[in-house]
């Protein structure tokens, strides 16, 4: 989608053409009606083309008018390189948030789109961890259930309020970027603070979804041999049992089919 400036000189253009077409097309009935009338007399064809030529014009003398009134407007400010591209980012998650697609993609969409903000900062590499340590949580959602379902909601708060922070960290770090000589003592006071708190935070995440493994790991943890492999035995030697009942019964048959001497 284009921007403003982009439009308004479009449209400058579209009324430019349409003004130029008119134009032509009045001056050929105009002419047509000059030359023919004289010769036929003003009869209902000839007033047909006079009655052309003449709206031919004022439509001609409409579309230049209102060509002269929009060039005479100020054309919009360009916009500045990134405003585009978050523009052009926000439109591009817009329309794939309206394809019909399942919730996972546009979960993956949206992480692609913050891992492209934080590039190049210092919480990317947090921001980095704290993702796959979520990936890894999600996987075992389902399971957290019963007691660990606590831990399960307080994981997904910290988790918010950790992509928040990351977010943090990379706009006082921008700004420091930015920031004069005599102003970026405070600035890097802040983002150091910030930092290590994101730091100690994903750290704390990540010994979380480990405990998380853990409790998994125990609750489904039988005593002895996992069910399924007991029943997979139990169905294994039934048909043992059946494939040796099946060769005694044709080993009787054919006893019995034998001729006797």
């Amino acid at each position: 989608m284009a921007d403003e400036r982009t439009r308004h000189f479009r449209r400058l253009s579209r009324l430019r053409r349409s003004a130029r077409r008119w134009s032509v097309l009045a001056g050929g009935l105009g002419g047509a009606a000059v030359v023919l009338t004289p010769y036929a007399g003003l009869g209902l064809p000839d007033a047909a083309w006079v009655g052309a030529a003449g709206s031919a014009v004022a439509l001609a003398a409409w579309r230049w008018i209102d060509l002269r009134a929009l060039a005479a407007q100020p054309a919009p400010p360009a916009l500045d390189p990134a405003e585009a591209a978050a523009r052009s980012r926000a439109r591009l998650v817009a329309a794939v948030e309206r394809l019909p697609i399942g919730p996972g993609v546009l979960s993956e969409v949206r992480r692609v789109r913050a891992r492209v903000a934080l590039r190049g900062t210092g919480a990317a590499a947090s921001w980095a961890r704290l993702d796959r340590a979520a990936l890894t949580l999600a996987g075992m959602a389902n399971r957290l259930t019963g007691i660990a379902e606590p831990a399960a909601l307080e994981a997904a708060a910290a988790d918010r309020s950790l992509r928040d922070l990351a977010h943090r960290v990379a706009s006082v770090e921008r700004a420091l970027r930015l920031a004069p000589v005599d102003a970026r003592p405070p600035l890097a006071d802040a983002h150091r603070v910030l930092t290590e708190q994101l730091e100690s935070g994903v750290a704390a995440y990540e010994r979380l979804v480990v405990a998380a493994a853990g409790y998994v790991a125990e609750d489904a943890r039988p005593d002895g041999p996992h069910p399924a492999a007991s029943r997979l035995t139990e169905a294994t030697d039934l048909l043992h049992g059946v494939a040796a009942a099946l060769a005694e019964l044709r080993a009787v048959g054919d006893t019995l089919r034998a001729p006797t001497r």
